[in-house]
């Protein structure tokens, strides 16, 4: 009987321990995607992605994600092909400087895998989506914080988002975006 109390009291506390407010770690937390180039594809990542997550392991439906990618450092190691996605023939970054993330609804599938709802802004235009994630774990971290790691993947239409380059005949590049999301917070 004390063995199953001290079992129901860690598992309880385990629980309690992960719940709660994480800061999205920007250090950690990347936007990688990939779009077909003439007949191959490029690559990069969007490394400044800041924002928070309410996480309620008793009920993930009450649980909330919110994060905001800016894409002034969009990189794909390369400078002038950096500078050019920004432009107002692609991102537009000047007038849309940012992607944001906003959730409506979070189910889980079972223990570490779901589906989270929510509005995406990009290129002034804000679509409802799913992305389905991985909830990659739960750990201390060597400088004495508590961490929660996800990961997602989705494909997006850029012209679901007002981007039309890859709708015109011969396009260079595709309108399929392939995302990837890696997403690490500290626990606040």
């Amino acid at each position: 009987m004390k063995q199953l109390i001290f079992l129901l009291v860690f598992i309880s506390s385990s629980i309690f321990a992960q719940s709660g407010t994480y800061k999205v770690d920007p250090e950690h937390s990347f936007a990688n995607w990939k779009i077909r180039h003439v007949v191959s594809k490029t690559s990069g990542t969007i490394p400044d992605m800041t924002g928070d997550m309410m996480i309620n392991l008793d009920d993930m439906s009450q649980s909330k994600i919110n994060v905001e990618m800016t894409l002034l450092k969009i990189d794909s190691d390369h400078k002038k092909r950096d500078n050019h996605i920004q432009e107002k023939k692609f991102l537009n970054t000047s007038v849309f400087p940012a992607i944001i993330f906003n959730s409506t609804k979070i189910v889980m599938k079972d223990d570490t895998n779901g589906v989270v709802s929510g509005t995406l802004a990009m290129g002034g235009v804000e679509k409802t989506l799913d992305i389905p994630f991985k909830l990659l774990g739960f750990g201390d971290d060597p400088w004495g914080g508590y961490r929660v790691g996800l990961e997602g993947n989705i494909d997006l239409k850029a012209s679901d988002f007002g981007y039309s380059w890859g709708l015109k005949e011969n396009s260079s590049l595709g309108d399929k975006i392939e995302v990837n999301l890696l997403v690490e917070g500290i626990k606040q």
